[in-house]
């Protein structure tokens, strides 16, 4: 608490140069870290366990993206999910249900509901680079950990910005590798984490391969991602990021 009082004090004695940088520096961690796990294109097939203290289910997807704002993201396994994809082109976002044979447009009102029963939400995946347009940036901590240099950077978002977050905080290393990042509430209590639990080496890159996300005040119910295999700056034909390519597959 004291900490939380003195920064704004400190922050004020700066020269308005060293301030600027360090936003500039933070934005550039947070550029990084976005492109680490996309790079121009990426491929990317992943499981997602979802646990739960009475039971668990994995499923298989594949995901490809272009770009820091186009993704589309397909299940594979088990049998009673494979086809259901999410489509997102910039700020829209799309879901297909193949059961059903149904395409839905989700409006802004539905984006902070689960993600296929997740602990992510739909904002969650159409966020990418929210980060960089609706928040201010500030590196707040620094330390050496593990041969890197450890950054804490905390996003605070504009007044008019569209977020449903208070704020958020993330924990990056100096090569871009995200370690965590805790999003917190309007009264700025923390309400959940994501939390990269290991960190690997794929498709010529490092970064996390295995993160967990969940409530802070219920840790036993969780939800993680494995990254199982990845491609970077790959070549992807421009229709697969369309309404057409999500109602009919996207074969590898």
């Amino acid at each position: 608490m004291r900490w939380r009082m003195l920064c704004p004090m400190l922050l004020a004695l700066l020269p308005a140069c060293v301030i600027a940088e360090t936003a500039a520096m933070a934005r550039a961690l947070v550029e990084g870290a976005i492109d680490q796990t996309r790079g121009r294109t990426s491929f990317a097939v992943m499981s997602m366990t979802v646990h739960r203290p009475s039971w668990e289910r994995t499923s298989t997807l594949q995901a490809w993206t272009r770009g820091r704002e186009d993704a589309l993201i397909r299940f594979t396994q088990p049998a009673r999910d494979a086809g259901n994809a999410t489509l997102k082109q910039g700020e829209k976002m799309w879901t297909y249900t193949p059961k059903l044979n149904r395409t839905i447009r989700l409006p802004f009102s539905l984006m902070s509901q689960s993600w296929a029963g997740s602990d992510f939400s739909y904002n969650d995946l159409s966020r990418t680079d929210n980060l960089l347009h609706q928040y201010e940036l500030a590196i707040t901590a620094e330390e050496q950990r593990g041969g890197h240099t450890v950054y804490t950077i905390e996003a605070v978002p504009h007044e008019d910005a569209p977020v449903v977050w208070g704020k958020e905080v993330l924990v990056l290393r100096d090569d871009y590798v995200l370690l965590e990042q805790v999003f917190y509430d309007q009264d700025l209590e923390p309400l959940k984490k994501m939390q990269v639990l290991e960190v690997g080496e794929l498709g010529g890159r490092t970064m996390g391969v295995r993160l967990r996300m969940f409530e802070i005040d219920k840790a036993d119910s969780y939800t993680e991602l494995e990254w199982r295999e990845a491609d970077f700056d790959i070549e992807l034909d421009d229709q697969l990021f369309t309404l057409f390519s999500l109602r009919q597959g996207s074969p590898r």
